[in-house]
Formats: structure tokens, C-alpha cells, sequence
């Protein structure tokens, strides 16, 4: 599944190929998605891409009187491709730009959403309810260990949920926590002030490398093949269970917490 940093890597990706460029045609091949694309999408048509930006795993492209809200879902990507460039499969919908390129989003399991949000109205309801971002600065260890206080949720599936903060997917958590020498089964609420300043400052960490990584190995989202490049980095605990400990030798282990593969080391997290 696409990850914040996949998505900011995206939304980097397409911003300097779609920012000031007039939305000429937007047409949709298949519009139940995760929910049903709704109609006045077409509001788009004629408007002037404004900005993109990033909402934890939403993309908001913004024109004149609102945005256009796009999750990719478990498997979706967004390209740019020439406007001669055959359909491929899984390409549900396009936005066909007055420079000579199409936006489309790709979607095999089609998980993802588009939908259309007007402008000067309350926040989307899935935008409403979101928590800070995590590379933001209301994103603070006061903050979380606040949030943790009385909590008996394993902090890993506490940090993952996205009303306490964003874009926390599965192999971040693992990585932050291993950095921060955290078993990811204790309790939130066991987790101490002094342990959420540096959980915070990992996920940090890791979030600001795995973007910049991204962001280095996509060179160019202007492309025919629908792969986005999405970066490949070392990894400290998630998906090396058996393999040694980079820190002390110790084999990684493997347990499932919320449903999700989860990877430690006994010795350097506690």
C-alpha cells in the first residue's frame, strides 16, 4: 500500500507538471472505487490547477471554487502520460491537461477514491477528523504523551491510528519504534514523556529519509510504464524477522499486533 511517503512523493512528483495548467477534459472509465465517483467531479473541466498538497494519504488537487480529493488506495498510482498514450488497464480516470498530457489514476483493486470537495465549505469529512502530521509541529512528544495517558493499546497500533496522527503506516511504526528502543507490544499508556520525545523524533526520522529517498529514486513521473519508483531503503526490523539485529547480532523477531506483521528486537527495545 502506498505510504505518506510514497504519497508526498507523488504528489512532488506530478506538481510540477500540473500546477498552472488548465484542466481541458476529465473523463472517468469506471466509478465504483472504493465509493462511487460522484458526478460533479466534472466540475474540474475548464479550472486552473492552483496547487497539490497532502492531507495524511490524500491528495488534494486544488482549481477554482475546490479540490479534487484522490486516495490511491491499496495499489493505485497517479501518472502523467502523452494524451496519444493508449488506456491501460485499471486506468479509471483522467484528467486531460492543455499541455498535452493526461493525469490518470491507475487502481487494480480499485481501493482508492476520487471525489470532489467545493471550496469554502467545512473540511471533508475524511479530512475532518485526521490527526496532526507527523513531520508537523503539532506533532510534539507533550502531544503524544498526552495522548497515551490511561491507553492500553500496543503503542504501535496506537501511533498507527489516524486520529492521533497521520501516515504512520505498518513498516514506519516498526522502524520508528525499533529507533526509538520501544517494544512495539507495551502498552501506550507505559510509554513515559521521555520515550514519546524520542518515538516522535524517530518517526520524524524516518518519515524525512523515506521521503527524500523517494524523492531521489523518482526521477520523473511523466512516464508510459505506470511504475512510480517508489523507493527502496534499508530496513532495521520490518520484514527481517530471523535475519541479526544490526545493533547487537540478536535475531529480529515476529509477532501480529492489530492484525499486522509486527518486527523487533528483544534486546535493543524494551
Amino acid at each position: 500500500m502506498p505510504e505518506l511517503p510514497e504519497v508526498e512523493t507523488t504528489c512532488r512528483g506530478i506538481a510540477p507538471h500540473i500546477i498552472d495548467r488548465q484542466i481541458v477534459e476529465v473523463r472517468v472509465h469506471q466509478r465504483q472505487l472504493r465509493w462511487p465517483i460522484p458526478d460533479d467531479i466534472d466540475a474540474l473541466t475548464g479550472k486552473s490547477i492552483s496547487d497539490v498538497t497532502r492531507r495524511g494519504k490524500y491528495i488534494q488537487i486544488h482549481a477554482d471554487g475546490g479540490e479534487a480529493i484522490v486516495h490511491l488506495g491499496m495499489s493505485g498510482s497517479l501518472r502523467l502520460v502523452d494524451v496519444d498514450e493508449p488506456l491501460k488497464k485499471h486506468d479509471h480516470v483522467e484528467w486531460q491537461l492543455d499541455s498535452g498530457h493526461v493525469l490518470r489514476l491507475h487502481d487494480p483493486r480499485r481501493f482508492g477514491c476520487v471525489l470532489w470537495h467545493e471550496a469554502n465549505t467545512a473540511p471533508h469529512p475524511l479530512l475532518e477528523k485526521l490527526g496532526p502530521e507527523p513531520l508537523g509541529n503539532a506533532f510534539t512528544g507533550a502531544y503524544l504523551f498526552q495522548q497515551t495517558r490511561k491507553r492500553k493499546a500496543a503503542i504501535k497500533v496506537f501511533i498507527m491510528n489516524s486520529h492521533v496522527v497521520v501516515g504512520v503506516g505498518n513498516i514506519y511504526a516498526s522502524e520508528s519504534l525499533f529507533m526509538a528502543g520501544i517494544r512495539p507490544g507495551r502498552a501506550a499508556g507505559r510509554v513515559t514523556a521521555a520515550e514519546c520525545e524520542q518515538l516522535v523524533q524517530a518517526i520524524r526520522e524516518v518519515l524525512a529519509r523515506s521521503i527524500k529517498q523517494g524523492g531521489t529514486t523518482l526521477r520523473d513521473f511523466v512516464n508510459s510504464d505506470g511504475q512510480p519508483g517508489y523507493f527502496k531503503q534499508q530496513l532495521l526490523a520490518y520484514d527481517r524477522a530471523g535475519e541479526p539485529c544490526r545493533t547487537c547480532g540478536q535475531a529480529i523477531k515476529q509477532k501480529v499486533l492489530g492484525q499486522r506483521s509486527t518486527y523487533y528486537c528483544s534486546r535493543c527495545q524494551k
